[in-house]
């Protein structure tokens, strides 16, 4: 079995090695590794044959050159970091320094000398990725905390609660995301951003519970006088249609009672409404008797439209008058018709029968009347002596010759004429 190095003189005898052989195995079985013009102990396997001792120190070797192989692969998968890589290639270099193993230990370290002049670059980029992903993350958190602070910053009683609670709960769900995925921050940032997040959601909280603990109390004196409502409009009940009034009078309270929470507010309503049910139901209970005690009316009316159909064809006003005060005195003996609608209907039908007749009237009168003829006879006889004159001026006019003289009586003469058509004259 191998033995640590023993000492030994400088001048033993030594077995020779090939020149492209990193080790050497001497008589005793001491083992030496060449490192550039120098031979270096490497240990002792006494109870093997050289080629047994070099093939385990060589096996040692293999060892490390797959270690450095190792490291090279991880730096070029991108696997790890820089600076995880460049520990272990310390730790390896250790381990190749000095080590108890054949083979070219200077290829080693060179090779461990070019990755450590890669890895130290790749460190540097990677601290600057890191710097600024740590800002980054600096600047989000930051912004999270602004935005609840902001929320808290509003008044109170503008706030949509339930809206900003899951605003607040979505802000705070970020927060804890960030937190585990994010660069760890620095101690004293992260905690002082976390005071500001917390004291800013705890604000909220102690508004949140102020406002339900207001809308309790809101609720509660909403749902004492709707419940109060709800008795006086079923006492309306057994009054029936007479008390409509009165139910749409506590129905304009209802309107400025307040909310009471929706489960509340249904079932007062549901009670509420089935009070004004009843009596609407009574009215049209009752219009509906009354409109079937008015289709007899309604047929009466209606005769009573067909015969008023010839007040419009008698030529004679005091006649065709005459025939409409009859028809009008039966109408008001039927009385009145329900539903509404329909003694509407009626009542436009006479009355256009009617209208049309007073027009007629008004016109006959117009042009009858003794004061409005007097005067249009009087009108008359101004303008034939009006007409008169000019017809003499004309004359006078033409005999002198005087053309602006008599273009001025012919433009009076015919307007004098024309006014006088109008008047039939």
């Amino acid at each position: 079995m191998p033995r640590p190095p023993a000492a030994r003189p400088a001048t033993a005898p030594v077995a020779a090695a090939p020149a492209e052989s990193f080790g050497r195995v001497e008589d005793d079985g001491t083992v030496s590794v060449r490192e550039g013009a120098e031979w270096r102990v490497v240990g002792q396997y006494p109870d093997g044959t050289p080629a047994e001792a070099l093939a385990y120190f060589e096996r040692k070797f293999a060892d490390l050159a797959g270690e450095v192989t190792l490291l090279e692969t991880r730096h070029r998968s991108g696997g790890a970091s820089a600076s995880d890589l460049r520990s272990t290639s310390a730790a390896v270099r250790e381990r190749v320094v000095g080590a108890a193993a054949v083979g070219d230990l200077a290829a080693l370290v060179a090779r461990l000398d070019a990755l450590d002049g890669t890895l130290s670059e790749a460190s540097a980029e990677e601290a600057q990725a890191h710097r600024e992903a740590l800002d980054a993350a600096v600047a989000e958190r930051t912004g999270l905390v602004e935005r609840i602070e902001a929320i808290a910053a509003r008044d109170p009683k503008s706030i949509q609660w339930k809206q900003t609670s899951q605003e607040v709960t979505d802000l705070f769900e970020q927060w804890q995301s960030h937190q585990s995925t994010g660069p760890r921050l620095p101690k004293n940032t992260g905690q002082q951003l976390w005071k500001r997040f917390r004291d800013a959601r705890a604000t909220l909280d102690k508004h949140r519970r102020e406002f339900y603990a207001g809308l309790d109390e809101q609720h509660k004196s909403a749902r004492d006088a709707k419940s109060r409502l709800v008795e006086r409009a079923e006492a309306l009940v057994a009054r029936g249609e007479d008390a409509i009034g009165d139910y749409r009078a506590l129905l304009d309270q209802w309107k400025t009672s307040g909310r009471a929470g929706k489960k509340a507010d249904d079932a007062l309503w549901a009670r509420f409404k089935a009070a004004g049910d009843a009596l609407y139901s009574a009215r049209s209970d009752r219009e509906h008797a009354d409109a079937e005690a008015s289709k007899e009316k309604i047929d009466a009316k209606r005769a009573l439209l067909t015969e008023a159909a010839a007040v419009p064809k008698e030529k004679d006003n005091g006649k065709a008058r005459s025939l409409l005060t009859g028809i009008q005195r039966r109408w008001d003996e039927i009385g009145r018709i329900f539903p509404r609608e329909a003694e509407r209907a009626l009542d436009d039908d006479l009355r256009k029968i009617e209208q049309g007749l007073k027009s007629r009237e008004d016109a006959d009168w117009k042009s009858n009347n003794p004061e409005t003829k007097a005067r249009q006879n009087d009108m008359t006889s101004q303008l034939r002596d009006a007409i008169a004159g000019l017809e003499s001026d004309l004359e006078k006019a033409k005999a002198s010759k005087d053309k602006a003289a008599i273009a001025k009586a012919t433009d009076a003469l015919e307007a004098r004429k024309a006014w006088l058509s109008a008047l039939g004259g």
